[in-house]
């Protein structure tokens, strides 16, 4: 057992950390938590002492159903399309390029440098590259007369053409159906585990939800007017640079994965009649389940804060390819908007949060168990 004295010298080594992140970490999050509550910016922003007026959750409310903030909402909309976009696009590149590099071919370390060389770039000297690569008039555009075919005529970076559209007005009843599925889910993993109990509340949870979706939810007025969202083209073009940035590091989890399945199962497999399919559908793949979720995790966050590699290939002005990060920079710090720019961030740090938190405390309960 340990000593008292080991405890005491155990608190007194983690305590500056512990007092630096309380500062730097959650003093943060809540000062931008208490401006994103105020007046700052309708004012004198820049004052020495500026005055400042609670105004609770009226910045927010504006975000979302006010008037000038049309491009904000775009910009959600831009960022959750990416992000479905990059973590999918990395996903399936890396795992590709993970069970080519399992099958032992040859040069298998100089295939693996390569692949993994866009990870050691940062996002600035990325998008700097790719914007060269994304020019209308050059770059990728071209590549096809090189062997005879008709150039490419596509704005990577510029285009305004959206697909996918819908209407702002159906935000609630998204979410309503967005919960139901969420219930649903649960409850079958519930159920399956034994939890019967639970199972029928989730499944009650459900149907609650529904009903209310197709109730409630559809009288409400988001907004006076209709409000149209959609896929911009143009960031067609960041996706590609991202996925070809990350594809590698999805690559390096899911071949240590597959490098840790013991030789038996596969064996016992073949020996059972599994063709290579079946091998991989009901062996490999289950056992990648728990790399699966670190990765979709990692990128996810990476995805939801995304800024530099935006900000570098298509610029802080260009409202079709912009994201929430961009609108909190704009609005803050070139229109002494604080206030809404906190909320901006505040809104940033909600859905990291709703990424994060449920990962982590199915690690801690997963860990506690063991």
């Amino acid at each position: 057992m340990k000593s008292r004295q080991d405890r005491l010298i155990a608190i007194a080594m983690i305590a500056p950390s512990l007092v630096l992140l309380a500062v730097f970490v959650y003093g943060f999050i809540g000062q931008t938590l208490f401006v994103s509550m105020s007046d700052w910016g309708r004012g004198a922003a820049l004052a020495v002492n500026p005055e400042l007026s609670f105004v609770g959750l009226d910045n927010f409310r504006e975000l979302f159903t006010g008037f000038l903030d049309v491009r904000f909402r775009q910009d959600l909309v831009n960022m959750l399309a990416f992000s479905v976009l990059f973590v999918g696009g990395c996903l399936v590149v890396g795992l590709l390029l993970a069970t080519l590099l399992e099958q032992g071919v040859r040069g298998e370390g100089f295939f693996r440098t390569v692949f993994l060389f866009p990870m050691s770039l940062s996002f600035i000297v990325t998008g700097t590259i790719w914007r060269w690569m994304l020019q209308p008039r050059g770059g990728v555009n071209v590549l096809p007369t090189l062997v005879g075919l008709p150039r490419i005529e596509f704005a990577w970076l510029t285009s305004r053409d959206q697909v996918w559209q819908w209407n702002w007005q159906d935000v609630p009843v998204i979410l309503g159906v967005l919960a139901a599925l969420a219930c649903v889910v649960m409850a079958g993993r519930w159920w399956l585990a034994g939890g019967r109990k639970r199972a029928v509340a989730a499944g009650a949870l459900a149907a609650a939800a529904l009903a209310w979706t197709f109730t409630a939810a559809t009288e409400i007025e988001v907004l006076p007017f209709p409000e149209y969202h959609g896929f911009n083209l143009a960031l067609a073009g960041v996706v590609v640079a991202a996925v070809w940035q990350m594809s590698g590091y999805t690559m390096a989890l899911f071949l240590a994965g597959l490098r840790g399945i013991p030789d038996e199962l596969r064996e016992a497999a073949r020996v059972d009649g599994c063709s290579w399919w079946q091998l991989y559908r009901y062996v490999e793949l289950p056992l990648l389940k728990p790399i699966i979720w670190s990765a979709v995790i990692i990128l996810g966050h990476i995805a939801l804060k995304s800024f530099d590699l935006v900000f570098v290939m298509a610029g802080p002005d260009n409202a079709a390819t912009s994201v929430p990060a961009v609108s909190m920079y704009l609005t803050a710090f070139r229109g002494n908007q604080f206030a809404k720019g906190a909320a901006i961030a505040v809104v940033l740090l909600a859905l990291v949060s709703v990424l994060i938190v449920p990962y982590l405390v199915s690690t801690f309960r997963s860990r506690g168990a063991e």
